[in-house]
């Protein structure tokens, strides 16, 4: 075909062609991780700087990972012979794919990565030239490197390079193959030592695949090999090599029908419809099928299992059940390798990597891995052998395995001497709300007022939050909500917490408390209009209201609301029936974000519209004493468009005023104001303005002149940097009391229930201390 007979490209084919060109060709760029903002940084980052730690690390190599970034840097390598189902395409054409590598690389376990496309098609240039790139990585991915090359580059670099050495299209393939099998045999009742697996296709990965199997206790004898040129037995000339002839066997079979009868397993990486129906007839009892040709597989998983109900269906891709995917391994294989300086990716770590993933399917779904799936959370069985390329749960459980597995065979230069230390890092790279909660959640693992009440308990989001919250050990969860709907989603979502044994219950059209509620709320809110009538429809219909008043009788400790509906009307009934604390004039709101810099926080973010100076300094002050329960000292910074009083203005003397107001009444506060927000954040910039401020190093409690301010700041702060927002947390009321929005997530009401949990612990503490001395 010409180029000029070429097929269009499809709408497909043209997005993205735009994806890769705009805003930037390419998928990729190098940021710099130190500030180059003036001529010392630039003397610091190169000549003369740079000779002190060139110098360390001459007479200490391993300071190389201290002082440079080779310990986290992979080198993604491919010759471009064997790229995806293109075919030998090329190393200039191979880079897209390679790009798109090192993104995976970098969106999955945070590990850098130069993509190095080398013009090198014969193995001695290959493994030379790659060889020679052992002092700028931590690690080589080998990448769509055809076979049988592909085995001896590996072969050849593994014994030359001190560093891991990984062909991802061999063992990432292996691994996740090996995951599903362990799950597949444990579901049909069968023993890897016994099952006869019968493989289509001996290339890279077939072989790979077989070989870890072989590892994992199946036996040589009971394994077959066909390819294009049929059974691989001996005396076969064809495309026959020492990698292959491991599996050759001393028969007359000669094709793929001739050696599956009986077969457990079948293996597929060959070409599309090579499984006929017919042929899986004569397997055996719960077969397993891995039909991994892409983008059509062996056999489509509707006809296999038309001709095998019993059959478990495996493929590539990712509109079908049990999606065989690299990515489900190879950052976090590299992430645990990393961490531990490893020398090299043995069977040992792959192994490690195997039995973890097969584990995670097995575990029961969490909030974290309802968010990996776009329809309801799917539970182990036939169709859910192994875990989503998108569980976050991942990297927690395959890199801390691989990183043992280093340890423990010896091939660990940085051993982790802490692993809960680096499980709590990698939980921050889930979450990013791992560290900065940690002190929140070990308080509220020992509290004893822990009953939170909540308002939306028929959500998914809370259902799954209570099982995370009961697991955790930080609350006893109470949810309002109809008993046969929270009964049925918990079905739904494979949860396998039950009401009245792992959680209370209130059904808002049937409590044998409704007379009470009533009672209680025609009381609380008699002379601020609610009337009998009143009250007893929103007994019937608010779940905020039911939650406030069960709050007010001592049925709960703590309360969050607000996944559904306005802020301003859960405000409303918490205020009138929670109420304030003592001496308190509004209530406010204070919202973290948590981002790359660090932590901020913003007030008031939500409630009050225009605050006064009087209002500004008790919601600064109270923002300062929850700020503390995370473990971090407040610095406060009050802002306005005058800074140091360059201008005044209505608005610049509020906040002035305000100022003066908190180092009256809280003098150990490190606030300070009005001033610029670039001030806030840059000490040597309020230095130039003002060098007596009583604020010290950057302000990590922003407090605005008003709500406009507040809320667009942080939801500009938000979007713009990714940032995760925690809150909005209720400052002032008489019980923890918190209004969520309709965007939060399952972690995020983790989150708020840990904090509402020592927010009540606190409390209790305070009125029993308060009657003991009085």
């Amino acid at each position: 075909m010409t180029q000029h007979d070429a097929p269009a490209p499809s709408d497909f084919d043209e997005a993205a062609l735009f994806f890769h060109r705009y805003p930037s060709p390419g998928k990729l760029e190098i940021q710099a991780t130190k500030p180059l903002g003036n001529q010392r940084d630039l003397a610091l980052a190169y000549s003369p700087g740079v000779a002190a730690p060139c110098l360390a690390i001459r007479d200490d190599p391993a300071t190389a990972a201290d002082y440079t970034a080779r310990a986290n840097l992979v080198g993604v390598v491919s010759n471009g012979s064997a790229v995806l189902g293109l075919g030998n395409i090329g190393p200039l054409a191979s880079k897209p794919v390679m790009e798109g590598k090192a993104v995976l690389f970098k969106k999955f376990a945070g590990i850098d990565v130069f993509d190095i496309e080398i013009d090198a098609p014969e193995i001695d240039r290959m493994v030379s030239t790659i060889a020679a790139l052992e002092p700028t990585f931590g690690g080589i991915n080998l990448e769509d490197i055809k076979a049988p090359e592909c085995f001896e580059v590996e072969e050849q670099l593994k014994a030359r390079m001190n560093i891991p050495v990984f062909h991802d299209d061999q063992h990432g393939t292996a691994i996740i193959v090996a995951a599903a099998v362990l799950n597949g045999l444990e579901l049909a009742g069968k023993a890897i030592e016994t099952v006869k697996i019968v493989t289509s296709g001996a290339g890279a990965a077939a072989l790979a695949c077989l070989n870890l199997l072989v590892s994992l206790g199946a036996k040589r004898e009971n394994i077959w090999v066909t390819d294009r040129y049929g059974v691989a037995w001996r005396g076969r000339a064809e495309e026959m090599d020492r990698w292959k002839d491991a599996y050759v066997k001393e028969t007359d079979a000669r094709t793929l029908a001739d050696v599956i009868g009986g077969a457990d397993i079948f293996l597929g990486l060959s070409a599309a419809g090579v499984l006929k129906p017919e042929l899986l007839a004569g397997m055996a009892e719960k077969p397993l099928i891995l039909a991994l040709a892409n983008p059509v597989p062996e056999i489509m998983p509707e006809v296999a299992r038309a001709a095998r109900p019993d059959a478990m269906i495996c493929t590539g891709r990712s509109d079908f059940p049990n999606q065989v995917n690299n990515v489900l391994c190879f950052p976090y294989i590299f992430r645990g390798a990393l961490d531990v300086g490893a020398t090299a990716i043995n069977e040992e770590m792959k192994m490690a990597a195997v039995r973890a993933i097969a584990a995670l399917a097995r575990e029961e779904p969490s909030d974290v891995a309802a968010r990996a799936y776009a329809t309801e959370t799917p539970v182990f069985g036939p169709d859910f052998l192994i875990p989503s390329p998108f569980d976050p749960r991942l990297i927690l459980r395959i890199a801390p395995a691989v990183a043992r597995a280093a340890c423990d065979t010896g091939v660990a230069v940085r051993p982790i001497t802490d692993m809960d230390a680096y499980l709590d890092r990698l939980n921050r790279f889930v979450f990013r709300s791992g560290l900065v909660m940690k002190p929140v959640f070990s308080t509220a693992r020992t509290a004893a007022a822990n009953r939170v009440i909540y308002a939306d308990g028929e959500d998914e989001r809370v259902l799954r939050a209570a099982q995370v919250v009961l697991e955790e050990g930080i609350a006893r969860p109470i949810l309002i909500g109809r008993p046969d709907v929270i009964d049925t989603r918990l079905r739904r979502y494979a949860l396998k917490i039950r009401p009245g044994t792992d959680f209370d219950l209130i059904d808002p059209e049937d409590d044998p408390r409704y007379r009470d509620y009533v009672d209680l709320l025609i009381r609380l809110g008699g002379r601020r209009g609610v009337t009998q009538e009143a009250a007893r429809t929103l007994v019937r219909t608010n779940t905020t209201v039911i939650a406030a008043l069960a709050m007010v009788r001592g049925e709960a400790d703590a309360m969050i609301c607000g996944l559904e509906g306005r802020f301003e009307r859960h405000l409303r009934n918490v205020d009138l029936i929670i109420g304030r604390k003592p001496g308190v004039r509004d209530l406010s709101a204070l919202s973290m974000l948590i981002m790359q810099r660090g932590v901020t926080f913003f007030t008031d973010t939500y409630v009050t519209v225009d605050p006064s100076a009087e209002e500004l300094a008790e919601m600064t002050i109270l923002a300062a004493e929850e700020i503390r329960r995370f473990g971090i000292e407040p610095k406060a910074a009050l802002l306005s468009f005058s800074n140091f009083g360059s201008r005044d203005t209505a608005s610049t003397l509020k906040m002035r005023t305000a100022a003066a107001l908190i180092a009256e009444r809280d003098p150990d506060l490190e606030a300070d104001g009005e001033m610029h927000a670039d001030s806030a954040l840059s000490e040597a910039l309020r230095n130039r303005v003002f060098p007596h401020s009583k604020l010290k190093g950057e302000a990590n409690l922003l407090v605005f002149p008003n709500l406009d301010a507040a809320n667009i700041a942080l939801n500009t702060a938000k979007a713009m940097t990714d940032a995760l927002h925690v809150g909005p947390i209720l400052l002032g009321t008489a019980r923890p009391a918190h209004i969520l929005t309709p965007s939060v997530t399952s972690r995020g009401i983790v989150n708020m229930t840990a904090l509402s949990v020592v927010e009540a612990s606190q409390a209790a503490l305070q009125t029993a201390s308060a009657r003991e001395t009085s």
